[in-house]
């Protein structure tokens, strides 16, 4: 029996002519089968589906189909993917767990081949992606991009296997991701001339601006915890044809919330052209990257998706290769089953094992910036007392602890300033680049106890208050759950509440900005399972100051 055409009216949105006109779409199997000019009652909108031209899906905390399932409810109908984290925690297997498990679903997941695993020789790492790894993954049809080249220094200074790793997405007609914040003048123009095509990194204008002039396109980025529309969102108006909208980090509750949808309706109440806003946002991903995404054209796969106006930009339905996956914002993926991978082998840890003994007067303190990845460097004086340094709650320095979730050893211990808390602690598993466990507290009892049930639920989120213990178990690589993800979902929004409210942290996305405290590739001072590390000199540095 002969499936049915399915014909949808109104205002179709041309991104590729650049033009809006009444008509029809008519969809036969998978395909637009025709697009014809007329007059109609309708005042539905009819476009392409978004696009996140960045996203590291393992931030979710979702495994990608249930990220799909969420995904779509906000008119995005693929992605371009990094799954940077799970390769740092499981080389391979966790590469190839993510493309399996993204195949399942009605969704265009877009892979890359992450280049920098591990991301540094500074901290401990379960997955490597060497040479052969990369050419295995480059000349695969699964794999569309090189991952972002964190390594700009290696770029900059001809390091022979960055070049290699740059030779193999050249050798299979791959782009290469960046990643280069704050790199400007010659270095920056370096970077672009070796073939690096994005970079979802800036900050400020300035910085976008020159780099977009040596060749690069930007990626403006919004996620949960990383926030730059605000200071780049001016060039969708100067320079659209080189613009990309993404979210890089996306906790599950903003997901629930919304997506690049938001990004769009934003852009859309600034006053920028609606036409540059949706072509920074579905044509220009799907063309860079060479994504197999139809743009409501003839022929192509019927993905898009129907708003009620290109105002208040409500998604009243989304189509991917023809099939209905989303309506009214609710999903209609269902769930599948997953079977957890991981690799983890921490141990439970005691009170005694991160006391910190005076070695000085004065101590480096990591300073948490809201809403950035960057942090700065402070000095200050040590609150010492019985023989040992205690964090300070009237100035805001907390004791920060990384344990290697990968083999026993020591923890690693510093100081933070930043979080805001008044009582308890949080923890996590979730701690790019490597994904050991993260803990920020005011009292060692407190971080122990988020530690220790980390440790018993092999990965995952977790608040210490008192009596009280909340946990997010992650089974999946130590940093994704298997469950539902409005369920996830849900019981992040709680642990996320408590550390607000009751521990009273400053931050806006406290478990997002913990995750980023030993990603070492951006500066200014980080901690790693193996210590204090300096990101402007790329060393570790010691937490006295002499």
């Amino acid at each position: 029996m002969e499936k049915q055409d399915l014909e949808f009216r109104g205002n179709i949105v041309d991104v590729v002519g650049e033009r809006i006109f009444k008509g029809i779409v008519t969809v036969r199997d998978s395909k637009i089968a025709a697009i014809r000019e007329e007059d109609n009652e309708e005042n539905v909108y009819i476009l392409p589906g978004l696009i996140d031209a960045h996203i590291h899906i393992e931030s979710s905390m979702l495994v990608p189909s249930e990220f799909a399932r969420l995904a779509v409810v906000h008119g995005t109908i693929g992605t371009v993917s990094d799954p940077h984290e799970i390769a740092n925690v499981l080389g391979m297997s966790g590469v190839r767990f993510m493309i399996e498990n993204g195949k399942k679903v009605p969704f265009k997941f877009y892979f890359g081949a992450s280049s920098c695993i591990p991301a540094t020789g500074f901290e401990t790492a379960g997955g490597s992606l060497g040479l052969a790894e990369l050419d295995e993954l480059l000349k695969s049809d699964d794999i569309l991009y090189l991952s972002e080249m964190m390594n700009f220094p290696g770029v900059v200074n001809g390091d022979e296997q960055v070049a290699q790793k740059l030779a193999l997405a050249k050798k299979y007609g791959k782009p290469v991701d960046g990643h280069a914040p704050g790199l400007r003048g010659e270095l920056a123009e370096k970077y672009v001339q070796a073939g690096i095509t994005t970079d979802h990194e800036c900050y400020t204008m300035e910085e976008a601006v020159e780099k977009i002039r040596y060749g690069m396109k930007i990626l403006i980025r919004e996620g949960s915890a990383a926030k730059n529309f605000e200071a780049l969102a001016g060039l969708i108006a100067e320079y659209p044809e080189m613009v990309m909208l993404c979210s890089d980090d996306k906790h599950p509750n903003d997901l629930v919330s919304g997506h690049i949808n938001q990004l769009v309706k934003r852009a859309f109440s600034l006053g920028y052209d609606k036409m540059k806003v949706l072509r920074c946002a579905i044509f220009n991903p799907v063309k860079h990257y060479h994504l197999d995404v139809g743009l409501l054209q003839q022929g192509d796969a019927a993905d898009f998706i129907l708003v009620d106006d290109l105002e208040n930009f409500t998604i009243l339905a989304t189509y991917i290769n023809g099939r209905k996956v989303a309506e009214a914002g609710k999903t209609l993926i269902p769930s599948v089953t997953v079977s957890p991978v991981n690799q983890f082998h921490a141990k439970p840890v005691k009170s005694e094992d991160i006391i910190v003994r005076p070695g000085g007067n004065k101590i480096r303190v990591m300073k948490a910036i809201d809403g950035q990845l960057v942090t700065g460097e402070l000095i200050v004086n040590a609150r010492v007392e019985n023989n040992e340094v205690k964090t300070d709650l009237n100035n805001d320095v907390l004791k920060i602890v990384v344990i290697n979730r990968y083999f026993h050893a020591p923890p690693a211990i510093g100081f933070v300033q930043g979080f805001g808390l008044k009582s308890g602690a949080i923890a996590s598993c979730v701690a790019h680049d490597s994904h050991n466990i993260i803990a920020v507290g005011t009292d060692d009892e407190s971080i122990v106890a988020a530690i220790n049930a980390i440790v018993s639920s092999q990965g995952g989120i977790s608040v210490a208050s008192g009596d009280e213990l909340l946990v997010l178990p992650l089974p999946v690589a130590g940093i994704m759950s298997d469950e539902d993800g409005y369920k996830v979902a849900e019981l992040y929004h709680i642990l996320d509440e408590k550390v607000r409210k009751k521990l009273k942290s400053s931050l806006k996305a406290p478990f997002m900005t913990l995750s980023f405290m030993a990603l070492l590739v951006i500066p200014d001072l980080k901690l790693s399972d193996k210590g204090l590390f300096d990101g402007k000199k790329f060393s570790f540095t010691e937490l006295f100051v002499k």
